[in-house]
């Protein structure tokens, strides 16, 4: 293989891992739950007493 070979396959697989990456921080359950949960602070009413 040349260098242009081993380039072409290092950068599939390093934007692949990227890509992994983002896909698993994305659906991960904790993001969801805080999600969430700023999604309904947001509803609350600030000027309670």
């Amino acid at each position: 293989m040349d260098w242009k070979a081993v380039l072409y396959i290092g950068t599939t697989v390093v934007m692949f891992a990227i890509f992994a990456a983002i896909v698993i921080r994305t659906y991960k359950k904790g993001r969801k739950e805080s999600g969430e949960k700023a999604k309904y602070r947001m509803m609350d009413d600030d000027d309670e007493k």
